[in-house]
Parts: structure tokens; C-alpha cells; sequence
């Protein structure tokens, strides 16, 4: 294979690249009008332009034959189209605080976007990786302080300060440990749980956490669930900790059937912290 052969091959991958991401723009902006469906992160939307126009040129050039003139006419508006749309870029981010997480098996998406003269955020429910809607309002405006820890591969804890400094969780949850039903947390733990220098107990006064000779009760009302995987525990309209089932986490129907799997514990701080594994201990309360 020649020389001439191997820059045509190119040429048409690239042409055809070009014409594949020019799809995906022309299908994303029907999807939005139609179904107000965006991409998880909005500067994915630039980087898909920059990406369709490079290929487009590259191929343009491995194709065609052009004097000097008109090849150097042609990079430099290819080169301005890619300056507007970093530009356009930078700029998106700065009105629209992306916020975008992977899970550690990489087969879900957290993507929250905040506004970043309001404060208020939005979680989105995202599909296929790229494409999301908006799901939910976080219930606090927030503030430059937020982080996202992957609890599980399907359970995302958004821990982040609002105007008025008080710690809020939102879970995100990708998953189920019910075959598909709808459950409740709190009753599914049942029981006394042990991991290192941490306690849990859930009976039917609520849940109570043990950590480091300090004890912490919470009743049913101040208990917050998220799907089907998490719940957050609550005092004065603060969150404390988030309780999520890990993925080894059977839901059992019958009552006199003990858990099993383990559970995770997780404080609510903006400082780095890992959740403690818990594991169940026994039913007597």
C-alpha cells in the first residue's frame, strides 16, 4: 500500500468521523427542542463541534489537492472556528458549573449543573453517558463547595455547603438490590451493624449511630431516602451521615430472614472521608 492509498484511507475515515459527529450535534439539538434533553456535561456540545470541524479538515486536506493560498485561506478559518468555540466553551462554564463524575466500574454518570450566579443546581438523569434530563432541584442553593464520593458503583453522595454554611447530602442512585421493586432502606438494615469504631442500629424507633464513644439517634422524621439504595440521616436541617447498601446487599421479604451483605456509613463533610463498611451482627436490638 502506497503512500497515496494510506492518505485516502485516512481521508474518508476522517470524512465519514466528520459526518458521524455532525449527526450526533443535528440528532442533540432535535432531542433538546423535542425533549429538552441535553448533554451531561454542556461543554461536550463545543468539544463535539471542534472534534466534526478538525476531522472535516483533515480529511479536506488527505483528499484534495489545493494551491497554498486556499490551504492557508482554509486553516485559518478552520483555526478561528476552533478559538469561538473554546471560547464559547470557557464561557458556558462559567454561567453553568458543570459537575461531572464517573462511577468507579464506569458504567454510570453523575452529572449535576449549577448555576453559578443563583446557586441553584440541578441533578440530571443521565443515558448513554453523554444525554441527560433534568431530574430533580437540589433543595439548597449552594455554594463553591461541593463533592461527589462514589459510595458504590451505583450510589454517588453529593455532600455540599449552602449560602447559609449548613452540610446537605444528595444521593444519587443508579440501581436496586430488590429485583426491581420499591423498598425501604431504614427497615431492610434491621438490626445491629459493627465495622471499625462505628455502630449502627435500626429498630423501630429509627436509627441510631455509634462512633467513637458518641452516640447519635435519629427518628424516622429526620431520616431522608433516595431511591432505593441510601438514606440520609438528619439534625437541624443539617445532614450527618448517609447509610447506602453496597452491592453485595440482598432485600429479603420475609421478616425473620437477617440481611445479608454489608452496608456502608458515610459522614457528611466537605473534607476528604471514606465510608466505614459495616457488617451485620445480629437481630437482637
Amino acid at each position: 500500500m502506497n503512500k497515496d492509498q494510506i492518505r485516502k484511507i485516512c481521508g474518508w475515515v476522517l470524512f465519514f468521523l466528520s459526518i458521524g459527529f455532525f449527526c450526533l450535534q443535528m440528532g442533540y439539538l432535535f432531542l433538546h427542542s423535542r425533549f429538552q434533553i441535553e448533554y451531561s456535561d454542556n461543554r461536550l456540545f463545543y468539544v463535539v463541534n471542534i472534534v466534526s470541524v478538525l476531522c472535516l479538515g483533515l480529511a479536506v486536506y488527505f483528499l484534495l489537492a489545493f494551491a497554498k493560498k486556499p490551504k492557508m485561506i482554509g486553516a485559518g478559518v478552520l483555526v478561528l472556528f476552533i478559538i469561538i468555540n473554546v471560547s464559547l466553551l470557557l464561557n458556558s462554564n462559567h454561567q453553568i458549573k458543570n459537575i461531572v463524575s464517573i462511577s468507579p466500574d464506569f458504567k454510570h454518570v453523575m452529572s449535576i449543573k449549577e448555576n453559578t450566579d443563583t446557586g441553584e443546581a440541578i441533578f440530571n438523569r443521565t443515558y448513554y453517558g453523554i444525554l441527560a434530563l433534568p431530574k430533580e432541584r437540589l433543595p439548597y442553593a449552594t455554594t463553591k463547595e461541593i463533592k461527589v464520593k462514589w459510595i458504590a458503583n451505583d450510589v454517588a453522595a453529593v455532600t455540599y455547603k449552602a449560602k447559609d454554611h449548613s452540610i446537605h447530602q444528595y444521593i444519587g442512585t443508579y440501581g436496586d438490590r430488590g429485583g426491581g421493586g420499591y423498598y425501604y432502606v431504614g427497615p431492610s438494615i434491621y438490626g445491629h451493624w459493627q465495622g471499625n469504631n462505628a455502630e449502627v442500629i435500626s429498630n423501630k424507633e429509627g436509627i441510631s449511630v455509634f462512633t467513637n464513644g458518641k452516640i447519635e439517634k435519629f427518628d424516622w422524621d429526620h431520616i431522608v431516602q433516595f431511591g432505593t439504595l441510601a438514606v440520609v440521616l438528619m439534625a437541624n436541617d443539617q445532614a450527618v451521615w448517609t447509610i447506602s447498601l453496597n452491592e453485595n446487599f440482598e432485600v429479603h421479604s420475609a421478616a425473620d430472614v437477617p440481611p445479608t451483605g454489608d452496608i456502608s456509613l458515610y459522614k457528611a463533610s466537605i473534607e476528604k472521608n471514606e465510608p466505614i463498611i459495616l457488617y451485620y451482627k445480629s437481630s437482637n436490638l
